[in-house]
């Protein structure tokens, strides 16, 4: 595994060197190439120049700014990095908070961390006051030419980085149709005692990408010349006057 960004935690007055890993693999899926339906002929994305219709390859691309129409200022990594020099290599941590203060619909993308060799005490010693106080950090940096928020957080002994979206970047939920019905007791006790057996641990180990293996199965069967077996079945909604009845046989399914 090849650390993506090397800096360090700013924790107060305290700097701890680390190295940060994505904690997701880049494509963890199927590749699909995109065909000529008429004759499967492979479908390329090119990088074109507007003016000449020249391709242009990735060396000769830059990013420019438009301050007026037709006039662009080029920016260089290293300019980016000079709009924030202390963000673009450091986490700094400018807040801690409760754990359940924060909605998961922040978190966006994990990195794990991992201290340099001299920066093991210090990495130890954060690891484990985040843990005693329940509390993740909550820092700001630069990454990718982009500004981030992010949280510091403890799994499995582990500080990991949880990258966040900025408030701005979630929509309201306003255009949102929220439905608002009586529920009778009974409907409750009933939805509530199902809750209830369903109840475990949670095992992330359980839960697997099943579409892949069946995808897999599917272009197996295709190859072979066969019709694929599997056909896909919607629900049916369930009426509001089989309500009761569709709670009462998933509690006695869960008993057989």
């Amino acid at each position: 595994m090849r650390a993506i960004w090397t800096g360090g935690i700013s924790f107060g007055l305290v700097y701890i060197p680390v190295k940060l890993y994505s904690a997701t693999p880049s494509n963890s899926g199927l590749d699909f190439d995109m065909l000529r339906k008429s004759d499967q002929c492979p479908i390329r994305f090119a990088r074109v120049c507007k003016s000449t219709g020249e391709e242009v390859p990735w060396g000769e691309i830059v990013k420019g700014y438009q301050y007026r129409k037709g006039d662009y200022v080029i920016l260089q990594d290293e300019d980016f990095e000079r709009a924030n020099p202390k963000r673009s290599k450091t986490l700094e941590i400018v807040d801690f908070v409760s754990r359940e203060e924060v909605d998961p619909m922040f978190f966006e993308k994990p990195y794990f961390i991992e201290p340099t060799k001299e920066a093991a005490k210090t990495y130890v010693l954060l690891r484990e006051a985040l843990k005693k106080a329940d509390k993740i950090g909550l820092t700001r940096y630069a990454f990718r030419s982009k500004e981030h928020i992010g949280a510091l957080m403890v799994e499995n002994d582990i500080i990991y980085l949880n990258q966040m979206r900025f408030k701005e970047e979630l929509r309201e939920p306003e255009d949102v149709d929220i439905p608002d019905h009586k529920i009778s007791p009974k409907e409750l006790d009933l939805a509530l005692n199902l809750i209830d057996q369903m109840t475990a641990p949670f095992e992330p180990e359980r839960y697997k990408d099943t579409t892949k293996e069946e995808l897999l199965k599917i272009i197996d069967e295709k190859v072979k010349g066969k019709k694929p077996s599997k056909k896909t079945k919607t629900p049916e909604p369930t009426e509001t006057n089989d309500l009761m009845k569709m709670l009462k046989a998933s509690l006695a399914s869960m008993k057989n």
